[in-house]
């Protein structure tokens, strides 16, 4: 079972980890067959090398400019899930609000990470 202040800090090392150069830093968050999914009708990326491979793609790099905070909406069991925003560059040129679903194993890290992005363009239908 995992509590919210488990989350938080999990959160926090995720943050800490973007912004870090290298990725030695997933293998506390991620398991080894850990599943990573941008979008929920996304494919899940699967296992921790993929999710690493992911990051240095997606990122623009440890310096990129970005405020972030997030909210621990809930947690049960093993699952919790949290909101987040993003705000990127100064001035802000992109913004996200961001569900996270995430599931952890024993030892608490993250064996299923889920994202529902939301930005301000993004209509309420798929018209």
């Amino acid at each position: 079972m995992v509590g919210r202040s488990h989350v938080k800090s999990w959160v926090t090392d995720y943050e800490r980890a973007w912004r870090t150069p290298g990725t030695a830093a997933m293998s506390g968050l991620f398991s080894d067959n850990a599943t990573y999914r941008q979008t929920p009708y996304g494919t899940s990326i699967a296992g921790l090398d993929a999710i690493v491979s992911m990051w240095e793609q997606e990122r623009e790099g440890p310096d990129e400019l970005f405020t972030m905070t997030s909210e621990v909406v809930a947690v049960d069991d093993d699952i919790a899930v949290v909101r987040v925003q993003v705000d990127y560059g100064d001035p802000v040129t992109q913004e996200y609000l961001d569900l996270w679903v995430l599931r952890f194993n024993e030892d608490g890290r993250c064996i299923a990470f889920e994202e529902w992005p939301f930005w301000p363009e993004q209509g309420v239908s798929p018209a």
